[in-house]
């Protein structure tokens, strides 16, 4: 009985994302969103290398300013461009998609503090490991909460 309540649950789950990955659609959201990142990832290491090594910040804090920074350049691209999302209420979108990138930033902060304080890795290098694996989280979240349609 368990095995029969449980494939009844994930049925529907698995319909979506199979019909999800087939639109066209879909896949150019995610390069336009891969593009936005991309130069969200420039501005924040920019940012962050900046903070670091002219401002002297510690790397959490230089983490913190940077991403502050970059999430305004990506708020304001992925609404506009990557998720066309003009329609909605701009205050509700951008206090999703904060609540979304805090979330991720959180977890991209405890990889830089585990890369740089428990690996030794270098620490614009941490970052950049730091931002690419939140990058996935960030995605689904503002798909599905921040801007979905």
């Amino acid at each position: 009985m368990p095995d029969e309540l449980t494939s009844a649950v994930e049925l529907p789950f698995r319909a979506r994302v199979r019909h999800g990955v087939r639109r066209t659609h879909n896949w150019l959201q995610l390069i336009r969103f891969a593009a936005v990142g991309a130069s969200g990832y420039v501005v924040n290491l920019a940012t962050y290398t900046l903070c670091l090594h002219v401002a002297g910040l510690h790397y959490l804090a230089a983490g913190t300013v940077a991403f502050v920074v970059a999430v305004t350049n990506n708020f304001v691209w992925n609404r506009h461009w990557t998720f066309r999302a003009r329609d909605g209420h701009a205050g509700f979108q951008a206090a999703r998609f904060f609540a979304v990138s805090v979330a991720a930033f959180l977890f991209s902060l405890g990889m830089l503090e585990v890369l740089v304080g428990g690996l030794g890795v270098d620490k614009v290098l941490a970052q950049a490991i730091a931002i690419v694996t939140a990058t996935p989280l960030n995605f689904v979240g503002n798909k599905l909460w921040s801007f979905r349609d």
